[in-house]
């Protein structure tokens, strides 16, 4: 089987996280041929730092690399749409750090460039892909729950010292940043259907950018979802589905569950330890991502069953119709 040849898109906090966690696979299936910055000192320090032989200075030159099957794009969500298109026009697979772009137009431009393009591309939803998350979808599937009434999930630390958090020329909201975790929990849980109701309120900083929202989604036969994200406040950081044969309990940090307490009995799934040091807590866990995207590539498919197309659609129609309650609008929005 050959070896995925992987390139990095940026030099940030989350690329070192991911590089550290495809450490953690095989080396003989998972290669970083090179790594790119938009400056090339970063990028230099960067490959340095994990070994790696080819450093650019642009994302062009990342992009015209022939050794690469496969870019991850760590840059922060505003750049996502020009540096996906510059990736997928170039003909290179793409996994993109979530959300996958500023709204849903441009999430469209994105997944239509990577279908005119014929390639791979996937929006970086860890979460998804960690053992616990699989063993979940496993319970709901199997039935495990009775049938499935409720999802209650919260997702909130104190950001306002992190510019690109606080910035909203940076993307900044607590939406697009940390509620999509929870979001993307409800989706998979109500298998991608759509809610029938959406109800949003939240309160901004003085910039229009979102800090703490609160949202309620009600979908058909009468299931609900709640959330609550913030970068003001530490909240719990749980989640729980609750059916009518029982309930599933995933404990801080519901974002990269390492835990699954199942009608009160604990299961513990552990992730890598990490050869370096890190940034987020549990990024090893990143690996579950890479492993999904290697067997895809393997497998000749364009986009994961787990993660899909239609499944980044959904996800940026609803924080679309979030912010318009909440009143966060980003330039984007008017181009």
């Amino acid at each position: 089987m050959a070896t995925t040849r992987w390139g990095i898109c940026s030099s940030g906090k989350i690329s070192n996280d991911f590089t550290v966690a495809l450490r953690t696979l095989p080396a003989e299936e998972h290669q970083v041929v090179a790594v790119a910055a938009r400056r090339l000192e970063d990028a230099q320090q960067f490959a340095t730092k994990h070994s790696i032989a080819r450093a650019y200075g642009s994302y062009e030159e990342l992009a015209t690399d022939p050794d690469i099957d496969v870019v991850y794009v760590g840059v922060i969500h505003p750049y996502h749409l020009q540096a996906c298109l510059i990736f997928t026009n170039a003909k290179k697979h793409v996994l993109c750090e979530k959300p996958l772009a500023m709204n849903l137009k441009e999430v469209q431009q994105i997944l239509s460039s990577a279908k005119r393009n014929d390639v791979f591309l996937m929006e970086a939803v860890w979460s998804r892909f960690f053992p616990a998350t699989v063993e979940l979808r496993r319970l709901l599937a199997q039935g495990e729950l009775g049938y499935v009434k409720m999802v209650r999930a919260d997702f909130g630390v104190p950001l306002m010292g992190v510019a690109r958090s606080t910035q909203k020329e940076l993307g900044g909201g607590a939406i697009l940043d940390l509620g999509i975790y929870c979001l993307q929990l409800i989706c998979m849980v109500y298998n991608g259907e759509k809610p029938e109701v959406i109800q949003a309120t939240g309160t901004c900083l003085e910039n229009g950018v979102d800090e703490t929202v609160v949202v309620t989604l009600k979908f058909s036969h009468n299931r609900m979802a709640v959330f609550t994200c913030s970068s003001g406040l530490q909240l719990q950081n749980d989640a729980v589905i609750v059916g009518t044969k029982g309930t599933i309990h995933i404990p801080a940090h519901m974002w990269c569950p390492t835990v699954l307490v199942v009608n009160g009995k604990e299961t513990k799934y552990p992730v890598p330890e990490p050869s370096l040091p890190l940034n987020f807590i549990d990024s090893t866990g990143m690996r579950y991502e890479a492993e999904e995207v290697r067997q895809c590539l393997l497998k000749g498919l364009k986009e994961s069953a787990v993660m899909s197309h239609s499944d980044s659609v959904l996800l940026a129609e609803l924080e679309d119709e979030i912010r318009r309650q909440v009143g966060v609008v980003y330039s984007q929005d008017h181009q």
